[in-house]
C-alpha cells in the first residue's frame, strides 16, 4: 500500500499522506504500480466523459483536458515544456540540462504546450464517443508505464525528485508493468489493442533513446514528456489502427 501512495503522490495531484517510514527503495519499488494509476487517472476522465456525454463534442474535449490538467497538477506538462526549452537548437549537455532546470517557461515551451494540447484536443474530439472511454483508460495506463520504462535508463543530473525512482529500478517491475498494460489494452480493444499498444510505444522508446544521446540519460522533465507523447500517440494510434483495422 505504501508505494502505491508514492506513485499516488508522484504522479497525482491528490494528498495522499504516507504515515509509515519510506525508504529509498521504496520509491523505484512504486513503479510497477504506475500502470495501475494510470488506470485510475483514465476512469476517472473516462467517467466524466460519460457523465458528460449529452454535451457537444467540443465542449467534452475541453472538459477531458481541463480534468486531466487538475488531476495530475499539469505536472507532465510542464516537464514536457521544460524539456521543448532545452532540447530546442543544438546547445551543449551541460546547457541543456540548465535551461531544463530554469523555472522559468521559453518560447519553446509555450509553443510546445499549445501545440500538444491543440493535438490532444483534436484527437479527443476525433474519436468516436462509444469508443472514447476505453481510449482515455488505455492512454493515461500505457503513458504512466513509459514513465516507469524511461526510469530504466541512467540520471542525467548529479540530483533531482526523480533520482531515487531512476536509481532503484528494476526491469522485473517495468516488465510486470508492461505485461498488466497489455491485458489491459486486449480487454479493451481485442486483438486490435495489442497492435495500437505497440504502435503507441514506438514514439515514446524513439524519445527515450534521443534523450540518452541527448542529455545522457532521464530527468524529471524528460519523464514527463514521455508521458504527454505516449499519451497523444495512444489516441492518434486508435484513431488510425483502429480505423484500420474496423
Amino acid at each position: 500500500m505504501k508505494r502505491l501512495l508514492i506513485a499516488l503522490q508522484f504522479l497525482t495531484a491528490l494528498p495522499f499522506k504516507i504515515r509509515s517510514e519510506i525508504k529509498e527503495e521504496d520509491y523505484a519499488r512504486s513503479l510497477v504500480y504506475f500502470p495501475i494509476v494510470g488506470m485510475t487517472i483514465g476512469g476517472t476522465l473516462s467517467a466524466i466523459s460519460l457523465c458528460c456525454g449529452f454535451l457537444p463534442v467540443l465542449v467534452l474535449g475541453a472538459i477531458v483536458l481541463i480534468f486531466s490538467a487538475f488531476l495530475t497538477g499539469a505536472l507532465h506538462l510542464d516537464g514536457f515544456a521544460d524539456t521543448c526549452d532545452g532540447f530546442y537548437g543544438s546547445r551543449p549537455r551541460e546547457e541543456t540540462l540548465r535551461i531544463m532546470r530554469d523555472s522559468r517557461i521559453g518560447v519553446m515551451g509555450v509553443v510546445g504546450v499549445i501545440l500538444l494540447l491543440l493535438l490532444k484536443f483534436s484527437l479527443i474530439v476525433g474519436i468516436p464517443r462509444d469508443i472514447l472511454w476505453r481510449s482515455l483508460i488505455a492512454m493515461c495506463c500505457l503513458a504512466r508505464w513509459t514513465q516507469a520504462t524511461g526510469c530504466l535508463l541512467p540520471y542525467a543530473r548529479n540530483e533531482g525528485k526523480a533520482e531515487l525512482f531512476i536509481k532503484y529500478a528494476r526491469k522485473k517491475d517495468i516488465v510486470i508493468g508492461g505485461v498488466l498494460t497489455i491485458i489491459l489494452f486486449s480487454a479493451l480493444f481485442g486483438f486490435k489493442g495489442i497492435m495500437i499498444f505497440f504502435v503507441s510505444l514506438f514514439p515514446a522508446l524513439l524519445f527515450i533513446r534521443y534523450a540518452k544521446a541527448r542529455i545522457g540519460g532521464m530527468t524529471g522533465d524528460t519523464i514527463g514528456a514521455v508521458s504527454e507523447i505516449t499519451e497523444v500517440s495512444v489516441l492518434f494510434s486508435i484513431l488510425t489502427v483502429g480505423s484500420i483495422w474496423t
